[in-house]
């Protein structure tokens, strides 16, 4: 159902960094840069696949991260949730709730969440 979630930085280059080295732990990459002012960056396993976005926002003012706005990435295994969280902080992001168990055993949420150079909080998370 989702095609692409959008992200806004203020530094491109730090953001990309950030995004490529992130994502080649679980296999994503850069799939398409538009070459304008906005550089929008589409990350994915392909484009039939839901995809995140960085890029500077449309109106030119500064990028802000949105109280209460996450992007959810969806890991393989508990052990990759581990590793993207640890990934992202080994890169500069923040820690905003290590890796564990989230509610009852039985719904089997286990999910790490983390901020990215600019603010944006995401999260890694494995059902079951």
């Amino acid at each position: 159902m989702i095609g692409y979630a959008t992200l806004g930085t203020n530094d491109i280059d730090t953001a990309l960094e950030f995004y490529d080295a992130l994502f080649a732990t679980v296999g994503g990459k850069r799939l398409m840069q538009i070459p304008d002012e906005r550089q929008l960056t589409f990350y994915g396993a392909g484009a039939d696949k839901p995809m995140l976005v960085i890029g500077r926002p449309y109106d030119g003012a500064a990028a802000t991260a949105g109280n209460g706005t996450m992007v959810a990435l969806a890991a393989d295994s508990r052990e990759q949730v581990d590793q993207i969280h640890a990934k992202a902080v080994a890169l500069g992001g923040a820690d905003e709730g290590g890796p564990g168990l989230r509610g009852a055993e039985e719904m089997g949420f286990y999910g790490a969440y983390f901020r990215d150079p600019d603010g944006n909080k995401l999260c890694a998370f494995k059902m079951g």
